[in-house]
């Protein structure tokens, strides 16, 4: 692997290792996100302080990070876009600064997609908040998302990102893997529930 990729690898993991959920929860005063509901870092936990605002900015903020690593991946190393994408969802997913227990990578796979394939991007963002606003529950949404987006990529005939955007959708899927066992015994709570 050359030194370009490398740099991109480590760049994209940097951006997505940001935990933007745990920090703007702190700043606004919320105490620690991982304290509440499922102790996760993303939006949809956040959601449980009673701020919407503070949720909606995690989302696009996790979002956001990987399509800022991988623009500028882009521009210092052309060619090297699928390493910093890589990099910033692993590092959104594990990120070392909390002990490599980061979010489930919904909103950071799609600030993937957004400048890798544009119109999965969009796929992927009618079939999450089409989902969300009709069964309400997060994860379904999320998953079915995720797993949009390799399918996509095959049937606009993208070869070269199929294999990597099934390894990204595989990976938000096992991270939801404790939610599939609670939809399993209908125990998966609902979007705006608030969650002891």
């Amino acid at each position: 692997m050359s030194k370009d990729l490398l740099l991109a690898l480590a760049l994209g993991y940097l951006f997505g290792s940001v935990p933007f959920g745990l920090l703007l929860t702190k700043l606004a005063g919320k105490g620690d996100v991982r304290d509440i509901g499922s102790g996760n870092i993303g939006a949809t936990n956040v959601l449980r302080t009673g701020s919407k605002p503070l949720a909606a900015a995690t989302l696009v903020l996790d979002c956001l990070k990987a399509t800022a690593a991988i623009l500028l991946a882009r521009t210092l190393w052309p060619g090297s876009e699928n390493f910093a994408a890589a990099g910033a969802l692993v590092g959104h997913l594990y990120p070392v600064w909390l002990r490599f227990k980061g979010g489930k990578g919904v909103a950071t796979l799609l600030g993937i997609l957004i400048p890798l394939l544009p119109i999965a991007a969009v796929i992927y963002a009618v079939i999450w908040l089409g989902l969300l606003l009709i069964v309400r529950i997060s994860s379904v949404a999320g998953i079915a998302a995720a797993i949009s987006a390799p399918i996509s990529a095959a049937v606009l005939d993208q070869d070269l990102l199929f294999p990597m955007f099934l390894g990204f959708a595989l990976l938000v899927v096992w991270k939801h893997r404790e939610n599939i066992v609670r939809l399993r015994h209908g125990k998966e709570p609902r979007v705006g529930k608030k969650t002891a």
